[in-house]
């Protein structure tokens, strides 16, 4: 259930899955055209009210970092908190790092970029993971991962243009862990926005190949 942040299970105390608890699915693959880290967490039956708090937050910190607009050559270190400032806000947090960067067909977890105090300023064309959580020793887990891009910012004013993320990761959240009364209308704004790029992109590709079950998944958990 991912109480632990980096958990793994063993043939001799792997746990059943259950509908009645949180799951962490942390996955990943490479290919020659590049490298995917993406971390979804998935409630099947009922969340308790700190579970759907907590991911909510989560999530909230996803998204402020995600939509961040930053002056060019800022430190990660520098943006870090936007990630963690609705956790904080309930006395939460999360003990590892908020990003790391990612390979071009070359190492998942790629050094020098990142949000730790040792890593370089961000600049655009690199690609970094933003993955804030909570983990609840013995009860449950929670982090929400999506690999980002940095680029130019739309919004250009002065000398020098601005940077933004251009989070590359098509992937829903879990509708069932959110509380919507939590969320700023700017956050629902971005999470609508998300979900249209999701169905422009993937919902093609699904029906292309056929995968009417798929493609009805897609739809349901796009809605506005």
């Amino acid at each position: 259930n991912a109480a632990l942040a980096h958990y793994s299970p063993s043939q001799d105390n792997s746990r059943r899955l259950s509908v009645d608890e949180m799951y962490l699915s942390d996955t990943g693959g490479q290919y020659l055209d590049g490298t995917t880290d993406i971390t979804r967490t998935v409630h099947w039956g009922t969340p308790t009210p700190l579970q759907k708090e907590a991911y909510t937050r989560v999530l909230m910190g996803n998204i402020n970092l995600s939509r961040l607009v930053f002056p060019p050559n800022t430190a990660g270190r520098l943006v870090e908190s936007f990630a963690r400032q609705a956790l904080w806000e309930v006395g939460l947090n999360y003990g590892h790092g908020t990003g790391h960067g990612i390979g071009n067909f070359l190492s998942v977890h790629e050094w020098p970029v990142g949000f730790q105090s040792n890593n370089v300023p961000l600049t655009v064309g690199m690609f970094t993971s933003i993955e804030p959580g909570y983990y609840r020793d013995g009860e449950f887990g929670i982090r929400i991962e999506d690999v980002a891009l940095v680029v130019e910012a739309q919004a250009k004013s002065g000398e020098n243009p601005f940077l933004a993320f251009e989070v590359v990761s098509l992937v829903p959240y879990d509708r069932n862990l959110i509380d919507l009364s939590l969320l700023s209308k700017e956050q629902i704004q971005y999470l609508n926005t998300y979900y249209e790029t999701i169905r422009a992109r993937v919902g093609p590709e699904l029906q292309r190949q056929q995968l009417h079950e798929e493609y009805e998944w897609l739809q349901q958990n796009t809605k506005p």
